[in-house]
């Protein structure tokens, strides 16, 4: 069964680099995201995690908890971090989960239940490993992302999806096209003309169904 928005993560204990956790209780109150890679030392993953590095203090902004996943192990993980650091600036304080066994990317749906790591593999084997995953403080899943293995993924639009989640869950509301703070948001359809007024001061009514709103500062 497919990992589907709003489904609860599974609770698996995980070995990362920084020790073993469980995933529940690492993401505790906080939302956190799982950044999945199909291996170790390879160039766009080493990019990509550079930039998680660098963007600590957004997530901590954000009360947001970052946690890879490579199907390397802890110690693969140990030495990639210090070409994760050279590359990216900053120091990669997160923990990465070793995931040999394909536990962990078999449960988030990344992989077929059939799937398995052959001797002499390459990151082709493993390479619908590259999504991301956004977990609310309720431990559902919120958003996720695939990517090929030819693109890097964009962090800006993960920081700008977070942002998205997080006022919609705070607010009650829905965020159009192209969102970011401090623009305009969408009026639920099942709140009234005049309770929404009530509520922002004034709406944008551009269609029947498409009214919008600022928020109040």
């Amino acid at each position: 069964m497919a990992l589907r928005i709003n489904d609860e993560i599974p609770n698996l204990s995980v070995e990362t680099d920084t020790g073993t956790i469980t995933l529940h209780d690492f993401v505790g109150d906080s939302w956190a995201i799982l950044f999945s890679h199909p291996k170790d030392f390879t160039p766009v993953c080493t990019t990509e995690f550079g930039a998680v590095a660098q963007l600590a203090t957004e997530w901590e902004a954000r009360n947001t908890k970052v946690i890879g996943v490579s199907v390397d192990g802890v110690e693969d993980h140990v030495k990639w971090k210090g070409d994760i650091e050279t590359v990216g600036g900053a120091k990669p304080t997160f923990p990465i989960i070793a995931d040999p066994e394909l536990e962990v990317s078999k449960a988030f749906d990344m992989l077929p239940a059939e799937a398995y790591l052959p001797d002499g593999r390459t990151p082709n084997d493993t390479a619908t490993v590259r999504s991301v995953f956004i977990i609310g403080p309720d431990k559902k899943l919120k958003l996720t992302m695939t990517y090929p293995m030819n693109v890097g993924r964009n962090f800006a639009e993960v920081l700008r999806a977070l942002d998205g989640l997080q006022t919609a869950a705070k607010e009650n509301v829905a965020t159009p096209a192209n969102w970011v703070p401090g623009q305009d948001v969408v009026v639920p359809v099942a709140v009234s003309d005049d309770d929404a007024i009530a509520k922002y001061g004034s709406i944008d009514k551009k269609l029947p169904y498409l009214r919008m709103a600022k928020l109040p500062g």
